[in-house]
C-alpha cells in the first residue's frame, strides 16, 4: 500500500495506475474509520481495479465553535485497517498541502449548500465541496464512493460534479449501522453509554415516519408529527431539523411518494451532532 503525503507524488501514483489501464475508485474519509467507511472501500473494490482512500480532518468545512480541534484523529490505526483491507494508495496532507498559504478559492453550490445541515452550518457545503472538488482533481477517478448517512452532501456534489461536469461516477453506498439501529458515526466515539441509548430515538423516529407512509399516510406534516412524538421521548435529544425532502434538491415535499423523498434529521446528543435519514 502507498501512503503519500504530498498532492504532486499522489497525482503521478494515479496516473501510473491510468497508464496501466487500471480503473480508480476514490474513499474520501476524515479517518477514525468504521465498518461504514470499509463498506465503501469493498464497494470500490467490487467496481475498480484500484482503490484510494483519503484522510484528511478538512478545517473549512467546521465551523468556530465545532469540534475540529477535537475530531477523532487515528492515523496510523486507520492507515493499518486500510493495507489489512487491500487498499493501493492512502493519501494523508497536511492542512497546508490542500490550502497553501494565500489560497482564496472556494467552490459553493449556490441554494443546495443552505438547506438541513447548511441552514444551521453556514459554510459548511462550501468546505465539503471545496475539499471534494480538490481531491477529484488529484485523484482523477473513474468513481468516488459515499454512505447514504450523508444524503446532504450527496445532494450537494451531485450537483457539483453535474455543474462543473467532472467525468467521475458518484457511487451512494447503504448507511452501515449497528445491531439496534444506530448509524455508524466517527463521533460516536464522543457518546456515554447514556447519550449512546438516547440517540437511538433518531432512528425510531425515522422508522415511524417509514411506517406511516406505508400504511398510507402522504401528509409531510402528519408524517413529521409522528416523528416528533416519537423525539419527544428523549427529553435531553435536542433536535436541530427533522425534514421530508427532495433528495436532490433537498426542499421540502408537499406530497410524500415512495422512491421521491428523504426523511432526514440532525440532533445534538449532549454535545455530539448527529444526522441520520432514511430514502422513503
Amino acid at each position: 500500500m502507498l501512503l503519500l503525503k504530498t498532492i504532486a507524488e499522489t497525482w503521478n501514483a494515479c496516473e501510473r495506475m491510468r497508464t496501466a489501464g487500471k480503473t480508480l475508485g476514490l474513499v474520501p474519509t476524515m479517518g477514525a474509520l468504521h465498518q461504514g467507511h470499509l463498506s465503501l472501500v469493498r464497494a470500490a473494490q467490487a467496481s475498480c481495479d484500484a482503490v484510494a482512500v483519503s484522510i484528511f480532518v478538512n478545517p473549512t468545512q467546521f465551523g468556530p465553535k465545532e469540534d475540529f480541534a477535537g475530531y477523532p484523529r487515528s492515523l496510523e490505526q486507520d492507515c493499518r485497517t486500510l493495507e489489512a483491507a487491500g487498499v493501493d494508495l492512502v493519501f494523508t496532507p497536511s492542512a497546508a498541502e490542500m490550502y497553501p498559504n494565500g489560497a482564496s478559492t472556494f467552490v459553493e453550490v449556490a441554494g443546495l449548500s443552505d438547506r438541513l445541515d447548511g441552514a444551521s452550518r453556514p459554510g459548511h457545503f462550501r468546505g465539503v465541496a471545496t475539499v471534494v472538488a480538490k481531491l477529484l482533481h488529484i485523484f482523477a477517478p473513474e468513481r468516488a464512493f459515499f454512505g447514504q448517512k450523508d444524503a446532504a452532501q450527496i445532494a450537494v456534489l451531485g450537483k457539483m460534479v453535474r455543474d462543473l461536469q467532472f467525468p467521475v461516477r458518484l457511487e451512494v453506498c447503504p448507511t452501515v449501522r449497528e445491531p439496534d439501529g444506530l448509524a455508524l458515526s466517527s463521533r460516536n466515539s464522543y457518546l456515554s453509554d447514556e447519550q449512546r441509548r438516547q440517540a437511538l430515538v433518531l432512528y425510531r423516529a425515522l422508522l415511524a415516519v417509514q411506517q406511516q407512509l406505508h400504511g398510507g399516510e402522504h401528509d409531510p406534516g402528519k408524517l413529521i408529527a409522528a416523528a416528533m412524538r416519537i423525539l419527544d421521548e428523549e427529553p435531553a435529544v435536542r433536535v436541530d431539523y427533522f425534514s421530508i425532502v427532495d433528495p436532490e434538491t433537498l426542499e421540502d415535499v408537499l406530497d410524500v411518494r415512495p422512491g421521491a423523498a428523504l426523511v432526514a434529521v440532525a440532533a445534538l446528543v449532549g454535545a455530539t451532532r448527529l444526522i441520520d435519514n432514511l430514502p422513503l
